[in-house]
């Protein structure tokens, strides 16, 4: 589920368990709702695909201390491989490599198909002849909600398009 704060911004994605949980203490309201509903012995609610908090919580946005993942720098760079464009078979590669002084932040970290990372090797990539497709750079709240849930649900969209 994913879930809004008060004022509709996507802050996280949760189980439908906790999403009931979070409607039945009145903590959410239901925003968008699956066609069919979920049953207990004594209740019947409407199984909800997007919530939203009814009171608002304040979220850090320090998204450069969030930790680097390789499900994270994949999502962030579209599950494309940053040298040739390829979505299959990733790693992740340190743009300067850590044995000549990397470090290893959003901005020298990016997505590579394994054949790329093994032409570039322990090498800068203008010195094997190779280009980044974009600047990696520290990623937007939303990618770590497709890190959370990488299939997408349509119902979803309209929330993540700002």
């Amino acid at each position: 589920m994913l879930v809004l704060n008060a004022t509709y911004e996507p802050i996280n994605v949760c189980t439908v368990r906790r999403a009931v949980v979070l409607l039945l203490k009145d903590k959410a309201e239901i925003v968008e709702r699956a066609g069919w509903e979920l049953h207990s012995a004594t209740a019947t609610i409407a199984r909800p695909v997007v919530i939203r908090l009814l009171s608002y919580v304040r979220i850090p946005r320090d998204t450069h201390r969030r930790k680097i993942t390789r499900r994270a720098v994949f999502a962030r760079d579209e599950w494309t491989c940053q040298y040739c464009g390829a979505r299959s078979n990733l790693t992740v590669d340190h743009i300067v490599p850590r044995s000549k002084g990397g470090a290893s932040n959003w901005e020298n970290i990016v997505a590579s198909c394994a054949p790329c990372n093994r032409r570039k090797g322990n090498a800068l990539p203008p010195q094997v002849g190779m280009r980044l497709l974009k600047q990696p750079r520290t990623p937007s709240p939303h990618v770590f909600i497709h890190v959370a849930s990488p299939t997408i649900p349509a119902a979803w969209l309209q929330y993540l398009a700002a």
